[in-house]
C-alpha cells in the first residue's frame, strides 16, 4: 500500500492524503447511521482521522492484514468505544484541520441513503463503493484533460457502467463530428480506460496483487444490492 511507504515521501504523503479523502464520506455516513446529529458525526469523524494520523495507524498494517477498508472501520469502532467511554472526550490536533473536508457534501449523499433499510456496515460500504469510482472517475478525467479531450470526456462519460447520458450515440456522434464507428472505438476504449483506472484505485487499498480482483467483486456486489 502507497500510503505505508517511507514517512518523509511525498508520494506516501500523497496517497495517504488521498486515502483519507476517499473514506471520509463513507466513515461519516457509518458514524451518522450511529445516531448522531450531523455536527456531531462531522466533528466525530475529523477527529477519528486526527486520532489515526496522531497515531501513525498504517505502520500497524501489515500483508496479512488484506483491506484497507476493513482495517479503517475497526480503527473507527474502536474509536468509537473509546469516545463513548469518555464522559468530557477533548479534541485533539490543536483545532487544525488536517484533511480537507466538506460536511455539507457528506451530510446531502447521507440524505440520499434509505432511512432504515441499511445497517452502518452497510452504508459504509455502499458510500466505500461510490467513493472508489468517483476516485477512478477523476482519475480518468483527468488523463482526458491532460490530452486536451476533457470535451470528449465529457461527453462521453454517460456510456461508462451506471452512466446516464442524456444524449444517443448519433446525437453524441453528430455533436462530435465523428462516425458512428469512431464513437464506438471511443467509448470502448474509455470503458478500458475506465476498468484500469478503478484496478489501480483498488489496488492501493489491499495487500497484495491478488486481493484486487476479490475487491473488485465485492465492490460489484455492493453495488447490485
Amino acid at each position: 500500500m502507497a500510503a505505508r511507504h517511507q514517512e518523509d515521501s511525498a508520494a506516501s504523503t500523497a496517497a495517504l492524503a488521498r486515502l483519507c479523502s476517499t473514506y471520509w464520506r463513507p466513515l461519516y455516513a457509518f458514524v451518522r447511521r450511529q445516531g448522531m446529529p450531523p455536527h456531531e458525526a462531522e466533528d466525530m469523524t475529523q477527529g477519528f482521522f486526527e486520532h489515526f494520523l496522531e497515531r501513525d495507524a498504517l505502520r500497524n498494517v501489515s500483508p496479512a492484514s488484506g483491506k484497507f477498508r476493513s482495517f479503517l472501520l475497526a480503527c473507527l469502532k474502536h474509536f468509537l468505544a473509546n469516545q463513548r467511554e469518555r464522559a468530557q472526550a477533548q479534541r485533539r490536533g490543536g483545532g487544525q484541520r488536517l484533511i480537507s473536508l466538506d460536511g455539507s457534501s457528506g451530510e446531502t449523499q447521507y440524505l440520499l441513503e434509505p432511512a432504515d433499510t441499511l445497517s452502518p456496515d452497510a452504508l459504509f460500504e455502499r458510500r466505500w463503493a461510490f467513493a472508489v469510482l468517483e476516485q477512478a472517475l477523476s482519475r480518468l478525467r483527468e488523463e482526458y484533460v491532460c490530452r486536451n479531450q476533457g470535451e470528449l470526456f465529457e461527453a462521453l462519460k454517460g456510456f461508462l457502467p451506471g452512466g446516464e447520458g442524456e444524449l444517443s450515440r448519433p446525437e453524441v456522434a453528430a455533436r462530435q463530428g465523428i462516425s458512428a464507428g469512431a464513437l464506438d472505438v471511443a467509448i470502448h476504449r474509455l470503458r478500458q480506460r475506465f476498468g484500469t483506472c478503478l484496478r489501480v484505485e483498488v489496488s492501493q487499498t489491499v495487500s497484495s496483487n491478488e486481493q484486487v480482483d476479490e475487491e473488485l467483486r465485492h465492490l460489484i456486489s455492493v453495488l447490485g444490492r
